[in-house]
């Protein structure tokens, strides 16, 4: 049997991309689509500057509710394609002071001439009761679905469900450091293979430091482990406000899986830079 390869660990996400048919161009039918390429870019660059302070434990949290139900379709017919998209997106949550709880959905689906080109779902859930000032206990369950997957090993589905203890190391105005693990169990189902029963366990790092008043680095450390892999991921990012107007985020992403690299040499490395500048 193909050595497995990813456990899903959080998820968290509600974004959607509309796929667009290649036709004639004019520039009626392209009006506004720079107006629309900055603010899909800038949209992308707040997300990716938005940092999860309320991620581990409850610090620093609101009490209360907030939610969110996002949608997007998009129909394109011409001459040669028919090309149907469709997005949906959910975020909920809630704290009572004691007890957090939030959810989060992503589903898209995708058609071209009566074929199917993309079918997956997403969904996560997240638990966090705050025991003391310092420690937290977490439960997590996460779900993948890939209607698609049809070429043997990979994954038409994929459910962690996982528990434990969190710890805030630090936690105040410049420094906050938080970590938690916890034991879990995995069930995989993989294209013409016996489904998966395995043990997993979970170790996260989450640490944020205050340069200035205008600047911060962050690293984020994910770890998941059973019997068949280890995935590690880990985000190091310097993120600066220069003005209200001005803003930059730099960021190295590293992936590793023992499963499918040999070793840090092969891990998977992602160097990005946003720069925005907002005109008053």
């Amino acid at each position: 049997m193909k050595k497995l390869a990813i456990i899903v660990a959080s998820t968290a996400l509600a974004g959607f991309a509309g796929a667009s048919a290649q036709a004639q161009s004019t520039a009626f039918e392209n009006q506004d689509a720079a107006s629309d390429a900055v603010e899909n870019l800038e949209e992308q660059i707040r997300d990716d500057r938005d940092r999860d302070l309320e991620r581990f434990g409850n610090s620093g949290r609101r009490i209360g509710s907030y939610g969110s139900l996002s949608a997007r379709a998009t129909s394109t017919n011409d001459d040669e394609d028919d090309v149907v998209d469709l997005g949906i997106g959910l975020r909920f949550g809630t704290y009572d002071g004691l007890n957090g709880y939030d959810l989060s959905l992503s589903y898209n689906y995708g058609e071209a001439d009566d074929e199917e080109t993309q079918n997956n779902l997403l969904a996560g859930f997240d638990y966090r009761r705050d025991l003391s000032s310092n420690l937290f206990a977490f439960g997590k369950a996460d779900v993948t679905f890939d209607g698609l997957a049809d070429e043997i090993g990979e994954y038409e589905s994929d459910v962690f469900v996982g528990a434990g203890l969190g710890y805030r190391i630090f936690n105040d105005a410049e420094r906050q450091w938080s970590v938690q693990a916890g034991p879990g169990y995995r069930v995989a189902q993989l294209v013409d293979e016996d489904e998966v029963r395995e043990a997993a366990a979970s170790l996260s790092s989450n640490y944020f430091q205050s340069l200035s008043q205008t600047s911060y680095i962050t690293n984020d450390t994910d770890v998941i482990a059973s019997e068949e892999s280890v995935l590690v991921n880990n985000e190091l990012a310097l993120s600066v406000s220069m003005t209200d107007a001005l803003a930059l985020r730099t960021s190295l992403t590293t992936a590793f899986n023992d499963a499918t690299d040999d070793g840090l040499d092969d891990a998977r490395n992602t160097f990005g830079v946003s720069v925005v500048y907002n005109f008053r």
